[in-house]
């Protein structure tokens, strides 16, 4: 049997880096007069990426900076972030430590910068188990579209039909779902579960993290005859 491929995107799924976003976020807005930038606001951007997070920003608060500059900015901050603490949720490592132990491929598809990607994995030490990764900047399109996706397939030499996406957020759900993958959703937050982006995914947790079991997941993901699926129900 040939092993299935993994795909995890990253900030919100590995990694609990969305409090670093919304800070770099804010304090990009409040050198730019916006001082009203709260978590609420954030939490709408929550699984998209950077590039499409700024240029809706910009919009939304009239800012006349080009968007290549607010950019460049927000990965600045993010980075000076990152390198100081980033927390990986320790399901998800013991997770992605049962799968390397087992043999199979994986990937990081991410919405953010390789250089966040890069650093955010190096000073994790998930790039131990996580050599192969795409970044939003690489591809025509960030998520929802499956560009992501379908390109880290590509560089695993997997079919997307042997691929299996762990997603956080309901726009990285639809696309996998886009992409023709299977899709594991543990929401970031868990109040989202109902989004119905959640509803296009195979396996649902739904208290997220939190309810996260990186045996029964595993069971589901190689057909153990016990494992559940969306057919039987959600877990958590």
């Amino acid at each position: 049997m040939t092993l299935p491929a993994v795909i995890f995107d990253l900030d919100g799924t590995l990694v609990d880096s969305e409090p670093n976003y919304y800070e770099a976020g804010r304090r990009l807005l409040a050198a730019h007069g916006v001082t009203d930038f709260g978590w609420e606001q954030h939490a709408r951007y929550i699984g998209i990426g950077t590039k499409e997070t700024v240029e809706a920003l910009r919009a939304e608060y009239g800012l006349s900076a080009p968007v290549e500059e607010l950019l460049d900015g927000k990965n600045r901050l993010y980075l000076r972030l990152a390198a100081t603490a980033t927390a990986v949720f320790p399901r998800m490592r013991e997770f992605v430590e049962l799968l390397h132990a087992a043999g199979h491929p994986m990937a990081v598809a991410s919405g953010s910068s390789r250089a966040a990607i890069e650093a955010v994995l190096t000073g994790t030490g998930l790039d131990a188990f996580l050599p192969v990764t795409v970044s939003a900047e690489e591809v025509g399109h960030g998520k929802p579209a499956p560009d992501v996706f379908l390109e880290a397939a590509r560089r695993l030499g997997a079919g997307p039909a042997d691929c299996v996406v762990l997603e956080d957020a309901p726009p990285g759900a639809l696309a996998a779902y886009r992409a023709g993958m299977r899709c594991v959703a543990i929401p970031y937050l868990p109040e989202q579960a109902d989004d119905p982006a959640f509803a296009t995914a195979d396996l649902l947790v739904r208290g997220g993290q939190d309810a996260f079991d990186p045996r029964r997941v595993y069971d589901w993901l190689t057909g153990v005859p016990d494992g559940t699926s969306r057919s039987t129900g959600p877990i958590g």
